[in-house]
């Protein structure tokens, strides 16, 4: 999947390009690289949004740990996980390793750990407080 990312996209777009280049000339190149910069805007303007929203709630907190480990699914980015949390995850392993492992904390003291190996969903793992059970009086049923 990298090998696409590192080679077959830019390579789409230098087909694209000359594509566009021969079919409507240099008309044909100032729409493909238009096309390009409003992805780009469009990319920017996300990424914002998802880190101002981010900014605004505490580190590693997220609304219900339950629904967020419903949502996760393999593959996915560090970015779409900040957007269903609206929070940066709380480091857990050391900066600028791989894999990296996030932690996202709710108000009942559950909690996820995420891991993303080259930024993207490998795994994640659910962790649920351990509630103390006590013992309810049991009743005999008498059949009299």
């Amino acid at each position: 999947m990298n090998i696409l990312r590192k080679f077959g996209i830019p390579l789409g777009i230098a087909i694209l390009t000359i594509m566009a280049f021969e079919r409507y000339g240099w008309q044909g190149i100032l729409t493909v690289v238009g096309g390009l910069v409003m992805w780009a805007l469009l990319h920017y303007t996300r990424m914002m949004n998802v880190m101002q929203k981010a900014n605004r709630s505490p580190i590693g907190y997220v609304g219900s740990a339950v629904m967020l480990n419903a949502k996760l699914r393999p593959g996915v980015n560090l970015l779409h996980v900040m957007a269903l949390t609206r929070s940066m995850g709380e480091l857990l392993s050391p900066a600028g390793q791989d894999p990296e492992r996030y932690r996202w904390t709710d108000g009942s003291k559950s909690f996820v750990d995420v891991e993303f190996v080259n930024g993207r969903v490998a795994q994640w793992e659910l962790q649920r407080p351990q509630v103390p059970t006590e013992e309810a009086p049991t009743e005999k049923n008498s059949a009299s």
